[in-house]
């Protein structure tokens, strides 16, 4: 990992917190944690089955799969929630579908299209996120839901501050907070509140995307756990764990990623990570990579080839989609969207010529001044 990511650290050797965080969990006793789960899921039962014992946010992918079906291992009556995504996929759609053949209840919240639309364009423009109302709601929209319905736990995946770096206070939580959400949700320092009068959004538009107040969350008694605190995380145990249960990946690697089994329900993840590596100098495929090899599953140079390979290819398609396609209902042209990137991209991190202008290849590919060894 290099140390451009935000909110990862290097210590004396080197090292990032991303790899201490996972070296420590060998120090965890996970039948311990097993039974701490155990008895925060009795305590959140329904007495007599006359509401829902959790909610689960689901995508469709295989990490909110694998949460379903460990919940209803452990016998819980689960409330499935989707924050409709940005772009769905139909693979996306299919997996959705899955998640509803395994016998549970499920709401799916779409936000108005109209003004999604428009989040995605002053996200993309303005902090160069056009998966910007995607984060924001992923995390509200449960979190709402839980107050509406009165479902007081939440159980949500694994901690991105523990599993990719982030500082130790956050990493080594088991609980998803209003202050976890704000500092590591996606949001970029952008508010939901600061949208109001943008392209003639007003607060009523903003309600799905808004966090609810502390005393609707007393009131309820919201609680939102990381199950990856309970029990070993591993997107790739989680990926064969979700296809044995009816989950479907794609022939091919997804692209700009190494593996055919995550990113598949939203066409804007392309873009979304595309600018990942103009801002850091990586990618997806740099994330997953990293965390085969500490798992030991690959070698440091197998990584380095891989993410080399795969990192940072300017995203003409995604999930076999024209970017023109994708960029369309945006009102955004190829053309400008290349203006938007070249104006995101980190120069200190890319080749430029003598007047400063980034050099691409043909296909619109940029060159890092440095590469890992």
């Amino acid at each position: 990992m290099p140390d451009t990511k935000p909110d990862l650290h290097l210590n004396g050797e080197g090292v990032c917190n991303a790899c201490l965080s996972y070296e420590n969990r060998k120090e965890i006793d996970w039948a311990a944690r097993r039974t701490e789960l155990e008895a925060v899921l009795d305590r959140y039962r329904s007495p007599d089955g006359g509401n829902h014992d959790c909610i689960i946010p689901v995508s469709g992918g295989k990490d909110s799969t694998y949460q379903v079906i460990r919940m209803l291992q452990f016998g819980m009556n689960p409330l499935c929630v989707t924050a409709t995504t940005c772009h769905l996929s139909e693979i996306g759609r299919r997996n959705i579908d899955n998640i509803k053949d395994m016998g549970v209840d499920y709401v799916e919240v779409s936000p108005n299209p109209v003004i999604r639309r428009k989040l995605n364009r002053i996200g993309l423009t303005q902090v160069g996120d056009i998966s910007w109302p995607e984060h924001a709601g992923i995390f509200t929209i449960p979190i709402r839901q839980s107050v509406q319905c009165k479902v007081p736990l939440l159980i949500w995946g694994e901690n991105s501050q523990n599993e990719y770096g982030g500082p130790a206070a956050a990493s080594e939580g088991n609980t998803l907070t209003r202050r976890w959400l704000e500092e590591f949700g996606g949001l970029l320092g952008m508010r939901v509140s600061d949208m109001e009068g943008m392209e003639g959004i007003q607060r009523k538009h903003l309600i799905p995307y808004s966090y609810p107040t502390d005393e609707e969350l007393g009131s309820a008694g919201t609680t939102g756990i990381f199950l990856g605190y309970y029990l070993p995380w591993d997107g790739y145990s989680n990926a064969l764990i979700a296809q044995a249960n009816g989950f479907a990946t794609v022939e091919t690697t997804v692209e700009g990623s190494v593996v055919n089994y995550e990113n598949l329900d939203n066409y804007h993840t392309g873009i979304h990570d595309y600018f990942k590596f103009l801002k850091f100098g990586f990618g997806r495929a740099t994330d997953i990579a990293c965390l085969h090899l500490r798992r030991g599953r690959i070698t440091r140079q197998d990584a380095i080839s891989m993410a080399n390979r795969h990192d940072g290819k300017f995203p003409w398609t995604y999930l076999r989609k024209p970017i023109e396609e994708i960029l369309s209902p945006l009102e955004i042209t190829l053309e400008d969207f290349i203006r938007i990137c070249d104006r995101f991209t980190n120069k200190k991190l890319f080749k430029t010529d003598s007047k400063g202008n980034l050099v691409k290849d043909g296909r619109g590919n940029l060159t890092k001044n440095a590469y890992p060894e």
